[in-house]
């Protein structure tokens, strides 16, 4: 039996609502990023940076990647529910928009937890240590090369540790058979991928424009 809720503007505000209260923190630099104008819609939704800081903690995670940093919303909340030990390694193209990023993670004390490092993606993953020593990985970038991240990203992650990945459901045009652009179809063959893999166990939910959480089996 199908179950599911669609979310009025109403019940969306009343849901982001009744997560635990965000740090101030959050807020100042979505509003900055707002400022930016239409790029802005690249910041990742209040509930998912919930989640993310949620999931963090819940793991346990030490060791933390992050592909497409953007103005750091997300690497934020990954840093927020990192220990003190943790160390978070952003993968990111463009200084400009990371500058914002590194001025709000000194703003909230976890500048020494992050690491950036600003070249392709695909050629910072390929220098880190082939062991499994990766206990969480967000991607956010460029959609053609999200399977590129995660065959780079699965050998170095541990056993249980997790890889989540964002816009899996790309506005819903995912289903819509007419719609064949490269980052549609590269998201497609991702999902279709990851549903099969049996490397890994895989939920994929409805939250903003869908996330899919990968488990390292």
């Amino acid at each position: 039996m199908d179950k599911f809720l669609s979310l009025t503007s109403e019940l969306y505000r009343y849901l982001v609502g009744h997560c635990s209260p965000r740090p101030p923190v959050l807020d100042e630099l979505a509003r900055e990023t707002q400022a930016l104008g239409s790029i802005s819609i690249m910041q990742i939704a209040p509930e998912q940076g919930a989640l993310l800081t949620l999931l963090v903690r819940v793991a346990n995670v030490r060791s933390a990647v992050e592909v497409g940093t953007f103005t750091g919303y997300s690497s934020l909340c990954i840093a927020l529910g990192l220990p003190l030990e943790g160390r978070l390694l952003c993968c990111d193209v463009n200084a400009e928009w990371t500058t914002i990023a590194r001025r709000y993670w000194e703003k909230a004390g976890v500048a020494n937890r992050i690491e950036l490092r600003l070249a392709p993606a695909l050629d910072t993953l390929r220098t880190l240590p082939k062991s499994p020593s990766i206990d969480f990985s967000f991607i956010d970038a460029d959609k053609a090369n999200y399977r590129a991240y995660y065959e780079e990203l699965l050998p170095r992650t541990r056993q249980n540790g997790l890889i989540v990945f964002d816009n899996v459901l790309w506005g819903g045009t995912v289903v819509d058979p007419v719609q064949r652009g490269e980052e549609v179809e590269a998201l497609r063959q991702l999902n279709d991928w990851l549903a099969q893999d049996p490397r890994v166990e895989v939920v994929m939910l409805p939250i903003a424009d869908g996330l899919t959480l990968a488990r390292k089996k």
